[in-house]
């Protein structure tokens, strides 16, 4: 009988949750009936959806070849990474998280160069710049306008760039640097000049300042002084930072040979134009020939690098010489620094001497105190009955004050307490 209760019970417990669950099935599907529907997702919605991505990752930048030909334009990170060939990461470094750092980066196709204000991607064909209408960098677009006025033949038309490649690679490129160190050095020029415009800045804030300082040691001139200190170290970071990224290269070979992108591109060209023209009777003639071409590329890479070389190590001389000036500001700074102390410890001491003295005189003034408060108590003393003692009394007293304070101030400066 136990056991069929116990089975019974087990059977309705069963059946009372198989109830709720349907209960609670159909409440939720009365729910889903009655929500509204969801908004149906138009073409409209997505462009907009889009547009609005594009816009928010687009920014804007200037594209300027070597024929001169300009235009600005807004672009967004996928179309310059397209056109150029760069990395996604590069772009970061051009980015606003990398503003304060210096890098001149070489890729296969391009170069990445972020100096100060200047930041570009420079091709074989062409130089894209970001942000061209800042203050700070139209400077450097004017250089750009000197250095490369826009060619134009007999009817009006733009000369190509491919044409402009083709003639100075019949040259041999011997007469002038090829058009990727033209623009790095108008960069270097450029970010050079207001780093020396900065440094000069400096220096004319800095000098008075400091005279100043040494005549009057004052909390607004000690304030002067700390705003300059911290200007000081920023300015010197940033010269520091470019002057570092041109060393590196300096110190590599291969880097700055993989600068030179116009003899790559040339010998893509020559390669490309070789695999379609060649026929089977001429490839030995063909192989040999490139055999040559090689080993005179060879010697002339060896030769661009050392333009190069020759190129960097200008600037390199001229960043050391500003960090050579700011270092020389700091070092005045540092020693007007030590000589304000200098001064404020000798004022110190001579306080301290004062202080010394007027302890001294105190303790004189002290004992003849003392004696004073022991003749002023209610005491039955002889000398009360005498006649005239009162003058003699206080002299003797002051002379014995005066002995004292003498006897103390001789054995301090014996001691060398106090100054001669």
């Amino acid at each position: 009988m136990g056991e069929g209760n116990l089975s019974f019970r087990r059977l309705s417990s069963i059946r009372h949750r198989k109830k709720r669950t349907a209960a609670k099935d159909e409440a939720e599907s009365s729910l889903i009936s009655s929500s509204p529907p969801p908004t149906p997702i138009t073409p409209a919605a997505v462009a907009a959806k889009a547009a609005k991505k594009k816009a928010g990752g687009a920014r804007l930048w200037m594209r300027f070849d070597r024929t001169g030909a300009m235009e600005v334009v807004e672009c967004d990170k996928s179309t310059i990474i397209k056109r150029a060939s760069v990395p996604p990461r590069d772009l970061r470094i051009l980015g606003p998280v990398f503003s304060h750092s210096s890098n001149i980066l070489a890729r296969e196709k391009a170069i990445v160069v972020n100096l100060e204000v200047i930041k570009l991607i420079v091709t074989a064909e062409e130089v894209l710049l970001l942000d061209p209408l800042r203050p700070e960098v139209l400077p450097f677009v004017e250089r750009l306008k000197q250095q490369f006025p826009q060619n134009t033949d007999a009817s009006g038309n733009v000369v190509q760039s491919s044409s402009l490649l083709d003639q100075e690679a019949g040259e041999g490129l011997q007469s002038e640097l090829p058009f990727e160190f033209q623009v790095l050095e108008i960069a270097l020029e450029v970010v050079c000049s207001l780093l020396d415009t900065s440094v000069d800045a400096l220096e004319t804030e800095a000098w008075p300042v400091l005279d100043e300082l040494t005549k009057n040691v004052s909390t607004e001139n000690l304030e002067y002084v700390r705003s300059l200190k911290s200007n000081l170290t920023r300015l010197l970071a940033r010269v520091q930072k470019v002057r570092d990224e041109i060393e590196h290269l300096l110190d590599d070979n291969e880097d700055m040979a993989d600068l030179y992108l116009t003899r790559k591109w040339i010998q893509q060209n020559e390669q490309s134009e070789a695999e379609l023209g060649e026929t089977a009777s001429n490839r030995l003639s063909r192989a040999t020939s490139n055999r040559s071409s090689s080993m005179v590329t060879s010697n002339t890479k060896d030769d661009d690098v050392e333009d190069l070389e020759m190129l960097l190590e200008a600037y390199f001389m001229q960043l050391e010489g500003m960090r050579n000036r700011i270092l020389t500001v700091r070092e005045y700074i540092d020693d007007t620094e030590d000589y304000v102390n200098i001064q404020l410890d000798n004022q110190r001491n001579e306080m301290i001497q004062l202080q010394l003295t007027l302890t001294i005189a105190s303790f004189a003034i002290t004992a003849n105190t003392l004696l004073v408060s022991l003749f002023g108590m209610n005491i039955h003393c002889p000398l009360y009955e005498m006649d005239d003692v009162f003058g003699y009394f206080l002299s003797s007293v002051t002379a014995v004050c005066v002995v004292l304070f003498m006897l103390t101030l001789g054995y301090a400066r014996w001691k060398k307490l106090l100054g001669s």
